[in-house]
């Protein structure tokens, strides 16, 4: 050891130190409730750590089953007596091993997946991760790349469902993706562009080409608004 650092020292090198790389910069917005805004952005720009900031990922947060089970001892420690109906609800929804439910079947139907709800597609765990995320009493979703693998008639049809999901259910979403097809980017109310961690347009989709013109970038005739952004 002492041999190596002596001959690191001798060609000018010194071995490596951890850096901390900023990969947001003064990220701030409001995405409004009951909205599904697309999330734009090159490889690099920040999307997935966004939305893992979002979710609460990037600290160390537990579990919905560790919350719910953290919100049941508080409870009983001060005595509260949660209404029984949203109660059973509640736990119906994300406890594991609950295989089924009435808004699991709804939206399997929806997506036309019931006749395969029982094929093992990944591992359990991941499976599982999927339907709480869609089932589960949560009023904001952020979704990576959910089209990877995916043609643009499925995820066209996938992201037009997310969006009755929104409307009808008051949900909020944020979803990625990498360079939807017009008739998909279509589907969403707003749109988040991100560039070197920065957030360069956040707002509605029907104005973000007025917005770039303004700022003195007009899209080509010939080019698509996606390709463009």
């Amino acid at each position: 050891m002492k041999i190596r650092y002596a001959l690191l020292g001798v060609i000018r090198l010194s071995p490596s130190k951890k850096t901390i790389n900023k990969i947001l910069r003064d990220v701030n917005g409001i995405v409004r409730p009951s909205r599904m805004t697309l999330l734009l952005g090159p490889l690099g720009s920040g999307k997935a750590t966004l939305l893992k900031g979002l979710a609460g990922k990037l600290n160390r947060v537990g579990t919905i089953y560790e919350m719910l089970a953290k919100l049941s001892r508080c409870e009983k420690g001060v005595g509260i007596k949660p209404d029984p109906e949203i109660d059973a609800f509640m736990k119906a929804t994300v406890l594991a091993g609950q295989e089924t439910s009435l808004v699991t079947d709804y939206i399997l139907k929806i997506l036309g997946l019931d006749i395969c709800a029982d094929i093992m597609v990944t591992d359990d765990m991941r499976r599982d991760i999927s339907e709480e995320m869609l089932v589960g009493p949560v009023k904001a979703l952020f979704m990576d790349e959910i089209s990877t693998g995916l043609d643009s008639s499925t995820t066209f049809q996938i992201v037009k469902f997310m969006k009755q999901m929104v409307h009808i259910m008051d949900v909020t979403m944020i979803i990625s993706l990498l360079q939807p097809p017009p008739e998909t980017f279509d589907l969403f109310d707003d749109v988040i562009l991100l560039s070197k961690g920065q957030v360069v347009y956040q707002g509605p989709r029907e104005n973000v080409l007025e917005f770039f013109e303004i700022m003195g970038f007009k899209c080509p005739d010939k080019k698509g608004v996606v390709d463009f952004l």
